[in-house]
């Protein structure tokens, strides 16, 4: 390997993966929901922050909708 390398010949070019990379957000979750969660990651194997993307993920790409009455 050489101790020196000329970056300033290379050509830039976007990122091909960027539009799959996540962000980053806040979101308040009721405990109960993070404890299930997090009681499927352990049957899975799977971190509960990937559980609950998965979930979200369906349900936008199936356009789910809730339906909320209130009483």
């Amino acid at each position: 390997m050489r101790d020196e390398y000329d970056f300033s010949t290379m050509k830039s070019r976007k990122n091909p993966y960027a539009k799959k990379l996540k962000k980053q957000i806040t979101i308040r979750l009721a405990v109960e929901t993070i404890d299930y969660f997090k009681e499927l990651s352990q049957d899975s194997g799977l971190p509960y922050q990937n559980l609950i993307d998965l979930y979200l993920e369906d349900c936008a790409r199936n356009h789910k909708k809730l339906e909320v009455q209130w009483s």
